[in-house]
């Protein structure tokens, strides 16, 4: 449950995995496509812990099979930082669906009146940014991997701010919460 009484204007922070924490391209999967081991993002692991320490609620949202984000955050001592899970395994519906979202939302205890506080960091500009700006969430594309296309298709895939690693992440929660601004469209 977020507490809206903190002294920080964000409420809370969802982030992606693959090629988000994760690079995708160090993914060992069984013959289900279950995720066994995988590498992190340099400087993931000690973002998310930092944004932890410093109390912003941590929700995961992301795209494919639960045990694939079990596995994998916990062998890198992150799944138990993540105070929401919205895994598509177990919602039923893939990213840019709002439930996906409101999923993680819910078990915040934010309401839509609460979104333009949240941000949203993924690295797929259909799914993890376009998703986020058609809630109203604060889009941070994590322009990394070679993976995903480069070029918003609309619109609605354009981020709110794009960072290079995930350690750019810290200074622009910095930034937010000194603007103390929402619907944030400036770039970062």
């Amino acid at each position: 449950m977020v507490n809206r009484n903190r002294a920080n204007h964000i409420l809370a922070i969802c982030l992606d995995c693959g090629d988000t924490l994760v690079d995708e391209a160090t993914e060992v999967k069984d013959e289900q496509g279950v995720v066994q081991q995988a590498t992190l993002i340099p400087g993931a692991a000690e973002v998310i812990r930092e944004l932890k320490r410093r109390g912003y609620p941590l929700a995961l949202v992301a795209d494919g099979p639960v045990d694939t984000f079990h596995n994998i955050l916990t062998a890198h001592h992150l799944f138990h930082l993540f105070d929401a899970l919205a895994i598509s395994e177990a919602v039923g519906v893939d990213k840019p669906d709002a439930r996906m979202f409101t999923h993680a939302l819910d078990q915040l205890g934010l309401a839509p009146q609460d979104y333009g506080r949240v941000v949203m960091v993924g690295n797929y500009l259909a799914r993890d940014i376009k998703g986020a700006n058609q809630l109203g969430l604060i889009s941070v594309w994590l322009n990394w991997s070679p993976r995903r296309p480069k070029i918003p298709a609309d619109k609605n895939e354009i981020p709110c701010y794009t960072i290079k690693t995930p350690a750019e992440l810290l200074p622009l929660i910095e930034a937010l919460e000194k603007d103390g601004k929402e619907n944030h469209r400036l770039r970062f």
